[in-house]
């Protein structure tokens, strides 16, 4: 079963301090995958620049270019992705703990 629905579902019926705290938790996992995402995608964005120069002096680096942008492209795709997620996570901590203080 998939987190997000599961904390769907806890919405749903009574909420406890205890899913609370294990939410924010697992935003934080969310939030350091999400950094080092960020950082591995700025190296490859550095690394495809690099090789788009070294392109102009041989034509052979350029195919290395294409190959970086490739991955580039995916790795943005996935972090966009990574970053909604996170912000969906946020809107569910809110939801969840206007529900524990309205609750007590």
């Amino acid at each position: 079963m998939n987190y997000t629905q599961e904390v769907e579902g806890k919405l749903k019926k009574k909420v406890e301090k205890n899913d609370l705290e294990e939410l924010a938790v697992k935003i934080r996992f969310f939030q350091h995958e999400r950094l080092i995402h960020l950082l591995v995608t700025l190296w490859f964005a550095i690394f495809a620049l690099a090789f788009l120069a070294l392109g102009m002096i041989s034509y052979i680096f350029l195919i290395i270019f294409v190959i970086l942008i490739i991955f580039l492209l995916f790795y943005i795709v996935h972090y966009f992705f990574l970053e909604n997620h996170v912000q969906y996570l946020y809107k569910l901590y809110d939801e969840m703990r206007e529900k524990v203080i309205k609750d007590l």
